[in-house]
């Protein structure tokens, strides 16, 4: 029996969104003439020049960088009410970035910028309140800072203001006032928006229906480099949907995607090189491709890998290799991947014959796919069901319960 190379429908997610504090190369140099002055003013209580000898500090800029140095000097700035020195301190804290982790204590600092009307501050309070981060979650309150920030034009307030109106978290589910705040994030460049602006376009989901639309903001987050955009951009031009079908420009974009490491697009690609879609046939690079995808755990891959290794098609035939990645795949209920499985128990190909084992596979195969996959696999089990004695089918179905059962608590 033999395995066919199969299509796989694209997956697409909304993600949550993460605030993230830039980090910067670490430099050392002596004092020089401005840090000298500079601290001198610091020393004698001034809150500018405090807050700006932490930054020195925490930049290594004409000093030697010193994150525990940078808390200290922030520290006193933010303890005379310099707003700057507030927000960068509850960062501080929240990170663990020159001082103990604290978020009770990043609370502390963020509220106090954040009452004083400071979106970035407004906008990570709201991401503590969301995710419970010292303090209890309450994403009500979250949705009340996000939106201060929001209409101050803080585009990741925004965005996740977007995501609470889309998920009805701390507010009515309304993907009106999804769609809104995502375009506020969007127009502003915020990547992530554009993109879930594009699959609102795409689902006509709080705007009419429009794929067109929906292809234009993918294009503009992919080109910021955005894996889930990319993938999706792929997917618009393999289908042909919101643009002209275009198989070499899908595969540009499914490259872009898997090269930033998106498993569905690193597929995508090794079925390009698979059947020469969009470029030449090229079995070892299909392989290569399947590998990567393979490798973070995706089913559909493995089992692709693993017929790779059965068949020896860009690779060199090793049956041992192939009942190792459809295992994988089986494991995680691929009904291929448990179909290739049982098929190898049932000729002892790989590994020792064992048609118990052969039937349960493909019992669980059949259960898990429909039409004429189904049929097939049906007939397969059939004919191992025939050389079988009345206990081991017994077994062999007992088995395939107890894995049904244990796969769905685990789901």
């Amino acid at each position: 029996m033999t395995r066919r190379v199969r299509s796989h429908r694209l997956l697409l997610y909304v993600l949550c969104a993460l605030c993230v504090i830039v980090r910067v190369p670490e430099a050392v140099a002596e004092d020089d003439a401005d840090v000298i002055r500079l601290r001198q003013s610091a020393e004698a209580g001034d809150a500018d020049a405090q807050f700006d000898l932490g930054v020195r500090y925490a930049t290594g800029k004409g000093v030697v960088r010193d994150d525990a140095e940078a808390a200290r000097w922030v520290k006193k700035a933010a303890s005379q009410g310099h707003l700057n020195a507030q927000f960068n301190l509850g960062l501080m804290y929240a990170d663990g970035n020159g001082v103990p982790q604290d978020s009770a204590e990043a609370i502390v600092w963020l509220r106090r910028a954040a009452d004083r009307g400071d979106a970035r501050a407004q906008s990570n309070l709201g991401l503590m309140y969301a995710n419970g981060s010292g303090v209890m979650r309450d994403p009500a309150e979250a949705v009340r800072w996000y939106r201060k920030a929001a209409e101050q034009g803080e585009a990741t307030a925004a965005f996740s203001l977007a995501l609470m109106y889309v998920n009805g978290d701390g507010v009515a589910r309304d993907e009106s006032q999804g769609s809104r705040w995502f375009r506020s994030a969007a127009d502003r460049g915020h990547a992530l928006a554009q993109y879930n602006l594009g699959l609102m376009y795409m689902n006509g989901a709080g705007v009419p229906r429009d794929s067109a639309q929906a292809v234009s903001w993918f294009r503009k987050a992919a080109e910021q480099d955005d894996a889930l955009a990319a993938l999706a951009l792929g997917a618009a031009y393999s289908s042909g949907t919101g643009v002209a079908r275009d198989s070499v420009e899908s595969l540009r974009w499914f490259l872009r995607a898997g090269e930033r490491g998106n498993a569905t697009a690193q597929f995508n690609v090794g079925l390009a090189y698979a059947n020469g879609t969009g470029t030449a046939r090229d079995d070892g690079r299909a392989v290569e491709w399947y590998r990567k995808a393979a490798t973070q755990g995706l089913a559909v891959a493995q089992t692709n890998l693993g017929t790779r290794y059965a068949n020896g098609v860009g690779v060199a035939p090793d049956a041992a290799q192939a009942v190792a990645w459809f295992q994988r795949a089986a494991e995680q209920g691929d009904a291929d991947g448990q179909f290739n499985l049982g098929v190898m128990y049932a000729n002892g190909t790989g590994v020792a014959q064992d048609v118990t084992e052969a039937h349960k596979w493909l019992t669980l195969a059949v259960a898990r796919s429909s039409g004429a996959e189904q049929q097939q696999y049906t007939r397969a089990r059939d004919i191992v069901a025939a050389t079988m004695t009345p206990e081991q089918l017994t077994r062999s179905e007992k088995q395939a319960r107890e894995w049904t059962e244990a796969f769905q608590r685990g789901r």
